[in-house]
């Protein structure tokens, strides 16, 4: 029993004090990832969050699902998943959780996190309090538990900032923004004007259930019971549910950091108002069966305060795909910008306009350029109103802190400063350190100089020369243009056999056409062009385009739209090769053809979409003559994704255990092995609500023996669904050979990789 007399005196917290690295405030995806990220590479880290769950705005207290450079599969970015942690999360949840239950996901990040012992996590923790050792260094910051009233004091020599409203960054006296800059500071036509709004609001989400039994719902008193008259709600589809229902949106003209709660409260009216109107009003007697399941109780926050790096993200960066030498991460949403009146407003929902193509991210917009010891992440990087339009969404943010982790782990290692590791060449080690990772940095090579696949004899049982893909796919309509993508060599283009079936005589147009910038994928330059004629019924087809090419790169073999006409596709699916459309995703796009405005600094283009699985079959076709598309070298060229080719290597089809062997001249000492796996980055992972039809990556190899030059079994992995392997030997292998074995999982799908890395 514990018994305390009355005191005169007010009564301590317990205080607890506790010394790490890093100390990161904020358990949103990107605190999260950053903290997983730092604690992998030997960080003691602290996590502070002020939730009971991590994720932010993707945990099942808010229900938004991931997305970020892919953009539902709704632009040009083929290929464009983040990688590293954030792609092995979402890899995971796919395998757990295809349904997209976001408490499923809620039990992954916390797994992440607790199974790693040198993360000290504080969940219910919010930090309200920071002492700086100096003008431009923090010491310590103070946080405080609501479940165990215990005050924690935490000490590092680094601190990040993932806090969403950047709460850290704020007390410590960095400078920051909130807000649209004028179109004159950084010369952006998009920036908006007053009338359309200077800041994002937020969002509320809710699920229903339909009992199989009538359910009446009786509102409550705060309900807004002139929901049917807000014109955004009269284009409410009754399927609409979860975050689907991104448009209920309000706060854009009011302080979203410190009226943060009232903003959520007019939601709550809203929310409630919408499901009185659906149950109530006798228009949708559908609904009669139907509960309200769940209601979210905060709500998921776009824009608060935006903090000042060494650099700045705006508009001409992202629609220019500029480069830049510090870039660590990329991104490629939309520049996604809301009116600021929401769900009261007379304006559509959003504007989004894409670029052609991903877009750096310099590491200059990560840390703090007024307090030398902080980093920033998440939405409030280094970012214009416009820019920040785009590079808020969480798979972007997560990329960007798993950069910011890695750079913390060089700081540390080396005693220096976040700004310092411009200086001395040591962004190449940090662009190194996340390539070898999984992170994609577009434009960078990995090399590394004690990679010892690079000095290997590397060779494999078979290699795909692709002489086509078979007829016996369904047959695709051309009620929208479609376009095979294929990567070529320079030369001359060998013919190639399609199948078509016409409902009558016609004439088809086939073009030969690619991207203007090399790297993208928006095929927008015909280089050749020609028509078809077309009998009734089905027939084969020569097209022989009698074009020579002088770049490496995807062209696009694309046919007109006609919906006289169906073409064969196939079964077979191969890394690197895929099939697009010309049409839109109503997600993220009004038409196939994003036409902006006049004098708003956006590029016109039309969209060529791939299709989600089990659709999304390959053209079928035949070549004249063979091209070779894989190469054994690939695996060693340290680009893990297809670019301007496939950057893989691929089995021939029939080779059902293809094995790839590695001879050095010399006995070697071999610490990890590292294999890059191809799980689909042009798919999009939507983590919630959306579901997949699939639990697994087709292309994924799963079943992986390495054996060395004696036949000794040094490694097997069963089941895996991951894009990176490593594996780590306890004790260093000393070998002049290694064996890697695979098992193909599917006849229609060649086992193929992108990578070997051997430290």
């Amino acid at each position: 029993m514990i018994k305390e007399n009355f005191t005169k005196e007010k009564r301590s917290l317990k205080i607890e004090s506790i010394t790490s690295d890093l100390v990161i405030v904020g358990g949103g995806l990107a605190g999260t990832c950053c903290a997983i990220t730092a604690a992998r590479e030997g960080l003691n880290v602290v996590l502070v969050q002020d939730r009971p769950v991590l994720g932010g705005n993707g945990s099942s207290e808010v229900r938004l699902w991931i997305l970020g450079a892919t953009s539902h599969m709704g632009n040009n970015n083929r290929w464009a998943r983040e990688g590293g942690v954030v792609d092995e999360i979402l890899l995971e949840n796919l395998y757990r959780n295809p349904e997209g239950n976001p408490l499923i996901l809620d039990t992954i990040l916390i797994e992440k996190v607790t199974e790693l012992p040198n993360i000290r996590l504080l969940l219910n923790t919010a930090m309200y309090d920071l002492e700086k050792k100096s003008p431009d260094e923090i010491d310590h910051v103070l946080a405080f538990c609501s479940q165990n009233s215990i005050q924690y004091k935490l000490k590092a020599p680094l601190f990040v900032d993932g806090s969403g409203d950047g709460i850290m960054s704020f007390m410590a006296g960095a400078a920051f923004r909130m807000g649209a800059e004028s179109a004159d500071e950084f010369d952006e036509a998009f920036a908006p004007d007053h009338q359309y709004g200077e800041l994002l609001g937020h969002s509320l989400y809710f699920y229903s259930k339909d009992t199989g039994k009538p359910v009446r719902f009786v509102p409550p008193s705060y309900a807004n019971t002139e929901i049917s008259q807000l014109p955004r709600f009269k284009s409410f589809n009754l399927k609409d549910h979860g975050c689907r229902l991104w448009w209920v949106e309000y706060g854009g003209r009011k302080d979203t950091v410190h009226e943060s709660e009232t903003i959520k409260w007019e939601l709550w009216r809203v929310i409630y108002g919408i499901w009185n109107h659906l149950k109530n009003s006798g228009e949708n007697p559908e609904v009669a069966n139907h509960t309200l399941e769940w209601v979210g109780t905060i709500p998921g926050k776009r824009e608060s305060r935006r903090f000042e790096g060494d650099y700045i993200l705006s508009q001409k960066d992202l629609v220019e795909q500029r480069s830049f030498d510090d870039a660590v991460s990329f991104g490629g949403w939309a520049l996604d910008l809301h009116p600021a009146d929401g769900v009261y407003g007379e304006k559509p929902g959003c504007t989004q306009w894409h670029t052609k193509g991903v877009y750096q991210i310099p590491y200059r917009t990560m840390y703090s350029k007024n307090i030398s010891n902080l980093f920033l992440t998440g939405r409030i990087i280094s970012a214009s109103h416009v820019a920040f339009g785009s590079s808020r969404v969480m798979a972007t943010c997560a990329h960007n802190a798993q950069a910011v982790a890695m750079a913390a782990v060089l700081c540390k290692k080396q005693q220096i400063s976040p700004s310092d590791i411009l200086k001395e060449g040591r962004i190449e080690a940090l662009k190194d350190n996340l390539v070898l990772q999984g992170q994609y940095i577009p434009n960078h090579v990995l090399r590394l100089k004690d990679d010892l696949a690079q000095d290997a004899k590397i060779s494999a049982s078979s290699t795909m020369r692709l002489s086509g893909l078979a007829f016996d796919g369904p047959w695709k309509s051309l009620t929208f243009a479609a376009a095979q993508m294929l990567p070529l060599a320079p030369g001359k283009i060998p013919a190639m056999k399609f199948q078509f079936k016409a409902t009558e005589n016609t004439r088809l147009v086939v073009s030969l056409l690619k991207s203007e910038k090399k790297g993208n994928f928006s095929p927008e330059i015909i280089l050749a062009q020609n028509e078809l004629e077309l009998t009734l019924g089905e027939q084969y087809l020569i097209v022989d385009l009698q074009v020579n090419i002088d770049k490496t790169e995807y062209y696009f073999v694309a046919f007109s739209a006609n919906e006289k006409v169906s073409i064969r596709s196939s079964q077979t699916r191969a890394t690197g090769l895929l099939s697009v459309f010309q049409k839109f995703n109503k997600a993220v796009a009004t038409s196939s053809r994003q036409d902006p405005p006049k004098g708003i600094g956006i590029e016109e283009f039309d969209f060529w979409l791939p299709e989600r699985r089990p659709e999304g079959h390959n053209l079928a076709f035949e070549f004249t003559q063979a091209i070779d598309p894989y190469s054994i070298n690939f695996l060693t060229n340290g680009i893990f994704r297809p670019t301007v080719g496939t950057n893989a290597w691929a089995a021939a089809l029939d080779d059902t255990e293809p094995t790839i062997e590695m001879v050095w001249d010399k006995v070697q000492i071999i610490n990890s092995l590292s294999v890059y796996f191809d799980t689909d980055f042009d798919h999009a992972l939507e983590s919630t609500l959306m579901g997949h039809p699939e639990s697994e990556i087709p292309f994924c190899v799963k079943d992986i023996q390495l054996t060395d030059g004696s036949g000794k079994v040094l490694a097997e992995i069963q089941d895996n669904h991951q894009t990176v392997v490593t594996i780590k030997f306890k004790t260093p292998v000393q070998t002049d050979k290694l064996l890697l074995t695979f098992k193909q999982q599917n006849a229609h799908v060649p086992v193929a990789l992108f990578g070997i890395v051997c430290l």
